[in-house]
């Protein structure tokens, strides 16, 4: 559920979305990390200014631990071309 929000939150702001790839590892029972990988150049635009954009995709995220009792880490990852 978060992973597919994540990818189509994603795939909504990059320039680029047929490089995005979206990796979901499961740590233990209650943590996950999530990172999205995508362009360099679209990097930017998920961090946002002062890393507006990618905070506030984590507030949203965090009210899922609430369904899901499980907490949620998210990286952003630039390809290497």
């Amino acid at each position: 559920m978060v992973e597919d929000f994540i990818r189509e939150f994603t795939l909504l702001l990059v320039n680029k979305p047929e490089v995005v790839k979206i990796e979901n590892r499961v740590v233990d029972d209650t943590f996950s990390e999530i990172t999205i990988y995508a362009d360099k150049g679209d990097t930017g635009k998920l961090i946002g200014k002062e890393g507006k954009m990618i905070n506030s995709l984590k507030t949203v995220i965090s009210g899922c631990k609430a369904k899901d009792k499980r907490s949620y880490k998210i990286m952003v990852q630039a390809l290497e071309e």
